[in-house]
């Protein structure tokens, strides 16, 4: 597996893996099928896990967790705190606090059974507090040996600079595909003014790239997709062009769909490292293996030309998961 460096020097595998839907979001939860892709990831080279405390609540670390156990060498974590939610609900608040954030932390070093957390997101930043105050206290997390590096997700190019100010920031992760590319206006070039690794989630656009998905899919009960506006039939009808340029490049090329979306991904830049997501080792190793399958400049180029045309219909997220995005 090549490795990437984020930041201030953290180095990890060159694609790692997102563990959300192992705990919600995506259908029932099996959590020995997750240990199973858990344990795959090492095989192939993947030691970058990213996870929250929210997603379950809490459940996502706690599996994390009992999976370290057995398997701590050389694995890099990354985890996040600042959205609060029920078990069992969507909605969501942000609490920034240095109260909570401590508090945070401790319940989600206790969960993972580390003494130390690699890389440690703020989730959504509070508008209504200062960045600074909250980078002052994950300086003081740092100083106290609780977290290695510090990240910030969804946030804005002018947010990302006062926080840098304070302390470096050494990985922003926000979502980042052939579909959702509004980091390349802003806060992607000033992730690379900085000198600030970036870490795009969703790469795949929740598996809509992968050519799985089309108008009048029927989603597992569980599954957020249902309710999000690119997925909605009307909308979903319409991005299917964009699969299509995918499907014919892929046939070109001898692959599937989402290698050619991630391999787009990773020839962005070597401070790039996407975390697609999966619950089935199959999809993971179809995953790690665009690794090994560069595109060209040409194919680049070409790819670049073909969806230059196709328009995205619909918001990536309802209202409610919208809070804290951009801020």
């Amino acid at each position: 597996m090549q490795r990437r460096t984020l930041g201030d020097g953290l180095s990890v595998s060159a694609i790692g893996l997102g563990c959300m839907g192992m705990s919600e979001f995506y259908g029932p939860r099996d959590d020995a099928e997750s240990r199973a892709v858990l344990a795959r990831a090492l095989d192939l080279g993947i030691d970058f896990l990213d996870t929250a405390d929210m997603y379950g609540p809490h459940h996502n670390e706690e599996l994390i967790g009992a999976f370290l156990a057995g398997n701590k060498t050389g694995v890099k974590v990354a985890t996040k705190f600042g959205i609060v939610r029920k078990p069992g609900e969507y909605a969501r608040s942000i609490d920034n606090s240095a109260g909570y954030m401590r508090r945070a932390c401790e319940g989600s070093l206790k969960r993972l059974g580390i003494e130390r957390i690699d890389l440690y997101y703020v989730h959504r930043v509070d508008r209504e507090q200062p960045i600074e105050e909250t980078m002052e206290a994950l300086a003081d997390l740092r100083r106290a040996g609780k977290i290695d590096h510090i990240g910030l997700c969804e946030v804005s190019a002018a947010t990302l600079r006062r926080a840098h100010a304070i302390h470096p920031v050494t990985a922003v992760q926000t979502e980042y595909s052939l579909w959702t590319r509004d980091v390349e206006a802003g806060i992607l070039p000033t992730c690379r003014e900085l000198g600030i690794g970036f870490v795009p989630y969703s790469p795949l656009g929740r598996g809509f790239l992968t050519g799985r998905f089309q108008a009048g899919t029927s989603f597992a009960e569980g599954d957020f997709r249902a309710s999000l506006p690119r997925f909605l039939p009307e909308n979903a009808k319409l991005n299917g062009s964009m699969v299509e340029v995918l499907r014919a490049m892929a046939a070109h090329k001898g692959c599937t769909p989402a290698q050619i979306a991630l391999a787009w991904l990773l020839a962005k830049g070597e401070d790039i490292v996407p975390i697609p997501g999966t619950r089935r080792i199959g999809y993971l190793e179809e995953n790690t293996a665009a690794t090994t399958m560069p595109l060209s400049h040409e194919e680049m180029a070409a790819l670049e030309r073909a969806i230059a045309g196709i328009p995205v219909a619909g918001e990536r997220y309802t209202d409610e998961g919208l809070k804290g995005v951009n801020a």
